[in-house]
C-alpha cells in the first residue's frame, strides 16, 4: 500500500519529506505566497538546488533571523542552516513540524556562501 504522502504530494516541504535527515541547506530567497484554502499570504523560504519551499511559521522565521543576525529576509540569501523534522503541540494534538538550527550545530551565525559557488549537498534529501 502506498504512503499517503506519496499519493498526496505537496508543493511545499513537509516534515515527512525529511524523515530522519537533517540536511544542510543554503537559502536562495524568500517569497510571499498565497497559502492554504484561505490563500493567506505567508513567507516561503526556498533553498539552492531544492524544488520545494518551506512555508515559514513565526518560530522558524524568528530563529533564522536570530541565526543570520537580521530580520531582513534579503540578508538571508546565501546563508546555510540545518532543517530537521520533529514534533510540536498544536490545537491540543502532537503534530509533525520542521525546525531550524545552526549549520554547524553551534550558536555562530550561519556561513554565507558566495552566489557563484556550487553547493554540494552533504546530506542529500530529495525535496
Amino acid at each position: 500500500m502506498p504512503n499517503i504522502d506519496a499519493v498526496f504530494p505537496s508543493n511545499y516541504l513537509k516534515a515527512s519529506d525529511l524523515g530522519d535527515k537533517s540536511p544542510l541547506v543554503t537559502v536562495d530567497r524568500v517569497e510571499i505566497e498565497p497559502i492554504g484554502r484561505d490563500k493567506e499570504m505567508k513567507p516561503v523560504i526556498y533553498f539552492q538546488g531544492k524544488e520545494k519551499g518551506l512555508v515559514l511559521n513565526k518560530t522558524n522565521a524568528k530563529k533564522i533571523a536570530e541565526l543570520v543576525g537580521s530580520k531582513d529576509t534579503d540578508d538571508w540569501t546565501g546563508c546555510q542552516i540545518r532543517i530537521y523534522a520533529t514534533e510540536t503541540e498544536f490545537g491540543g494534538e502532537t503534530v509533525e513540524c520542521i525546525r531550524v538550527k545552526p549549520a554547524g550545530g553551534n550558536a555562530q551565525p550561519p556561513k554565507r556562501q558566495p552566489e557563484s559557488t556550487n553547493i554540494v549537498d552533504e546530506d542529500p534529501v530529495p525535496f
